[in-house]
């Protein structure tokens, strides 16, 4: 079975797949940089006897992080498990993927994961709108190719500052209310924070989409927060939390066999 990894920046998601590509268990858990490889293989292995599994089941690994220290860790603890390199996606390797940008390698790792996973699920062209601790926007071309996108604060990053510099705005629930106009502190808030996240990705895919031109993208949402933002919105076309753990995948399978753990040919 392979087991895909996607580091992010608050918290890190685990996907284990089937040899037909199913995403058969999934787990979450807080981003911690300090962990250790034995702290990271002590979790792994106490997510997989919760779930009744044995941990030598999994035979293939990728790990996609946008936390140098923790890619590291976690490519030493698989290794270690493995007896081999896991799969670690490099930001600014296309992966079959050609990258129109200046400077491919500026493109994250999870960014091309998700590109990947989108143009092989939806076609070309195709938007990314990924709810995390930053909200990124990926967009493919309708030839395949990634042309960039864009980056703003997450929905959680720009509420923690907020509740932490108002001093008379207290934390709320993070859903979307019924209506834009607040009737009290808690649903102001909440229209500010989740139809404020929703308009602003309207806003820019609109932009994106015309300065693309062409036939209309189909627009994905993804990421922790991408359902609640979406009952806010008429935006996406699909919300899919699993995309970037599907193009973990997809880039191993592009280079199984012949690559390793970078994805070079094996000499």
């Amino acid at each position: 079975m392979f087991l895909a990894i996607d580091v992010g920046n608050t918290q890190s998601t685990l996907g284990l797949f089937d040899d037909g590509g199913t995403l058969v268990h999934g787990w979450r858990m807080s981003t911690d940089a300090t962990d250790t490889s034995d702290m990271l293989h002590s979790r792994l292995w106490g997510f997989f006897m919760k779930d009744g599994l044995e941990l030598g089941c999994v035979t293939e690994a990728g790990v996609a992080s946008v936390v140098p220290a923790l890619e590291r860790s976690w490519r030493r603890c698989l290794g270690q498990h493995l007896g081999h390199e896991p799969l670690v996606v490099s930001a600014g390797r296309g992966y079959g993927m050609r990258v129109a940008m200046p400077n491919p390698r500026q493109v994250g790792a999870d960014r091309i994961a998700n590109a990947i996973a989108a143009r092989a699920t939806y076609g070309a062209p195709v938007i990314v709108v990924d709810f995390g601790t930053a909200t990124n926007i990926d967009v493919v071309d309708a030839a395949g190719a990634y042309r960039g996108g864009a980056i703003s604060p997450g929905l959680m990053l720009s509420a923690n500052a907020l509740f932490a510099r108002a001093a008379k705005l207290a934390s709320v629930p993070i859903e979307a209310p019924e209506h834009a106009l607040g009737d009290g502190t808690e649903a102001a808030l909440q229209s500010g924070l989740v139809i404020g996240a929703a308009a602003q990705a309207e806003g820019l895919v609109a932009r994106i989409q015309a300065e693309l031109g062409g036939p209309r993208a189909t627009v994905v949402g993804t990421g922790g927060l991408a359902r609640t933002v979406a009952r806010a919105t008429s935006l996406f076309d699909a919300i899919d939390p699993d995309l970037t753990l599907r193009g973990i995948r997809e880039i191993w399978l592009g280079s199984a066999g012949s690559a390793d753990g970078e994805g070079r040919p094996r000499g």
